[in-house]
């Protein structure tokens, strides 16, 4: 039983780690993308954006209105929160995992 609560406490720790390190990646690739775009030059292709948004969505979503960048595509404008909603689903599942492991 011990062992199963390291276990768990050190996944979440480096899950939360794993989280914030593609968050700020995701961010800082919407402010390059945005900076291209503005100085009109090579840009970063749109699926790709939409990609990197599937491992960091919050990092996506605070780009796109720091930025001020693609928030006027539907794709973008509903896809991310689509995206940030099976994350947290995800998320919540989880966490319940690793209290039923804990029990």
């Amino acid at each position: 039983m011990y062992l199963c609560r390291r276990i768990a406490k050190r996944l979440t720790v480096e899950v939360i780690l794993y989280l914030v390190v593609v968050n700020i990646v995701v961010f800082v690739m919407y402010g390059i993308d945005k900076r291209h775009a503005s100085r009109k030059r090579w840009r970063t292709p749109e699926v790709r954006l939409q990609g990197i948004a599937v491992v960091g969505s919050l990092g996506a979503r605070v780009g796109m209105y720091i930025f001020r960048h693609k928030t006027w595509y539907f794709k973008f404008k509903y896809g991310i929160p689509v995206i940030e909603g099976l994350q947290v689903g995800i998320a919540v599942y989880y966490w319940f995992l690793t209290i039923s492991i804990q029990l």
